[in-house]
């Protein structure tokens, strides 16, 4: 009998010892993210990547992520059509926003040439339908300068506009 008490007697003192374990809440604050200095794409992709992640509040589909690399604006070697990076974002972008946005849905642009990639996203919202973006929003990731435009591009296709500096 006395070997069939402990089992019991074991799952009882590991259920008390557990009882006496205090989890320590650990509140870390997020840490500040911080642009790379130089102009390599990967560096850049990884950074805009988690200030996307860390900035979709109310996205309840997808996010749709656009990057454009310094020297967008000129034609890459063997390109036989002449279009250069820039002229290829700029056609995808005005048609996603010419067939409108899903509610619930994201785009997000950053470069590290904030200018540029302002550039496009006015280019590509210009003439879309007031309500193309409803219920959507628009991350731009960059420079102070640039957001004043870009949010009035994004607004008037009705969309909501979220700005992340570039630090």
């Amino acid at each position: 009998m006395t070997r069939a008490l402990i089992p019991v007697a074991m799952l009882l003192s590991a259920l008390v010892l557990s009882g006496c374990k205090k989890e320590q809440e650990v509140d870390a604050a997020p840490v500040q993210l911080v642009a790379p200095t130089t102009t390599d794409d990967a560096e850049w992709k990884a950074y805009l990547g988690q200030v996307i992640g860390r900035n979709q509040e109310g996205v309840t589909d997808r996010v749709f992520s656009y990057y454009l690399p310094v020297g967008s604006d000129v034609p890459a070697e063997g390109d036989q059509d002449g279009k250069t990076m820039f002229d290829r974002q700029l056609e995808n972008v005005t048609m996603v926003v010419q067939r409108t946005v899903l509610p619930g849905n994201m785009l997000a642009f950053g470069s590290p040439d904030s200018t540029k990639m302002a550039d496009l996203v006015v280019m590509s919202f210009t003439d879309a339908d007031p309500s193309a973006l409803a219920g959507s929003q628009v991350l731009f990731i960059g420079k102070p300068g640039d957001s004043q435009r870009v949010q009035e591009a994004v607004e008037a296709a009705g969309a909501k506009y979220v700005f992340v500096e570039v630090k």
